[in-house]
């Protein structure tokens, strides 16, 4: 029985040929195709006032220079945001709960960051090892601890996002399993926990919309300390 709980997580497949993939392009089917005209309907409207919306809070913190990013970081916004909410609908598959896709989106921009501070100013890259004023004794330690830090950086933004997905997709079936086994039993004990489950499947709903943004505002400010 513990077992069937984690069967949501693994990935499907048709043939042996997994379906990850066409899981993660399936967001892109939901977005407004393109028109010729600058506003096509209600959709497109919102669409674009929600764009612009998550385009402006993730610019506000980065001067001209990561503006240049904002392409990469809002689609990365949506991207995500759809498959986290998508996740939740019944007999889904969300691919954020893979600890193995968070990483490869993770890594990548991370090292992109990374790279870019070095590039423009290694100088003051570096000097993040080492905060002013630092004891002389202190020295070794504490550019250890940085470079630690620095370095599990897309590790914790993986597993944050992992594990919050996680978490929340165990929960709502450990309820839900709780909620049918009880109804033909214990009817009111069911219709408490089936009001838990509503609560809760509110409150993951409010998750999987924080963590999108947590991920993509903790990019940009990785890109904020290295322009």
């Amino acid at each position: 029985m513990n077992l069937s709980f984690f069967d949501q997580f693994s990935s499907p497949s048709l043939l042996g040929i997994p379906l990850i993939l066409i899981s993660m392009l399936f967001p892109a089917l939901l977005l407004p195709s393109l028109d010729n005209r600058w506003i096509t309907n209600r959709l497109s409207t919102l669409q674009l006032w929600f764009i612009n919306l998550v385009t402006k809070q993730l610019m506000m913190p980065l001067d001209k220079k990561g503006h240049k990013w904002a392409l990469i970081l809002t689609s990365l916004m949506i991207f995500l945001l759809l498959i986290n909410l998508l996740g939740l609908l019944p007999y889904t598959f969300t691919p954020t709960t893979q600890l193995s896709m968070n990483l490869a989106l993770a890594f990548p921009l991370w090292l992109a960051t990374l790279l870019t501070g070095l590039r423009n100013q290694p100088s003051a890259s570096l000097g993040h090892l080492l905060p002013e004023g630092t004891p002389t004794p202190l020295i070794p330690a504490l550019i250890l601890i940085e470079t630690t830090s620095l370095l599990i950086r897309p590790l914790a933004l993986g597993v944050r996002l992992t594990a919050n997905l996680t978490a929340g997709h165990l929960l709502i079936q450990l309820i839900s399993t709780a909620t049918t086994a009880l109804f033909s039993t214990m009817p009111m004990i069911s219709l408490l926990t089936f009001l838990v489950l509503f609560l809760l499947t509110i409150l993951e709903v409010a998750v999987a919309m924080i963590q999108a943004y947590v991920f993509v505002l903790l990019l940009s400010l990785y890109l904020q300390e290295n322009i």
